[in-house]
Parts: structure tokens; sequence; C-alpha cells
């Protein structure tokens, strides 16, 4: 998808892993509110809050470092690097973000 039109070279797998893991960590938080929540407090089954709340933490922990990583590989301003970090913590935000990273980079190229 928007992997392959983002920054050819090494800044390139830096950037693939930061969207791999924001996609991943996306899907985490989204199952852990819709459908873990619900289960806690409805049914009253807390096993799996306690199960994706950890893989989502350990996911988001590695979304922030790999948003690091790729800041400084690819020299993002703060402000950019604050809206990667906003967007963690946003339900369908990681998602929204990439598609801004793909909007940018088209716009940059002059594709769009």
């Amino acid at each position: 998808m928007y992997i392959r039109s983002l920054m050819p070279s090494n800044e390139n797998k830096a950037l693939q892993r930061f969207l791999w893991i924001g996609r991943a960590e996306g899907v985490s938080f989204l199952i852990l509110v819709f459908i873990a929540m619900p289960f806690k407090y409805a049914l009253d089954m807390p096993l799996l809050v306690k199960y994706f709340g950890w893989a989502h933490g350990l996911l988001f922990m590695a979304y922030v470092a790999q948003l690091v990583i790729v800041a400084f590989k690819m020299k993002w301003d703060l402000l950019e690097v604050i809206f990667g970090f906003v967007a963690a913590l946003l339900p369908f935000g990681p998602f929204v973000y990439e598609r801004r990273l793909a909007k940018q980079n088209a716009t940059e190229e002059g594709t769009l």
C-alpha cells in the first residue's frame, strides 16, 4: 500500500517497520477498547484485558521507540513527532497518521 510509495533506501526499512508496528498497535488498541473492555465489564471476563492490555503496552512502547528512530533518520521536526505520538493515543490514530504520511510523501514527490 503506502509502504512502497514512501522513501527508498535504508530510511525505508525503518519507516516500513514503523508503519507495521503502527498497524499492529492500532489493531491491538481497537481490540482492547472495543472487544476486551466490553467483555470485562459486560460479561465479567477480565482475562482478555489482561492479555490484550499487555500486548498493546508492548506494541505502544515499540511504536514510540520506532517513531523516535524514524524521526532522527528522516529528520522530522518536533511537530511531526508530536503528531505521531498523539496518533498512538487515539483509536484509529495510527491508520490516519499512516495516510497522512503517504499524502505528505505524494505531495513532496509531486504525484498528488
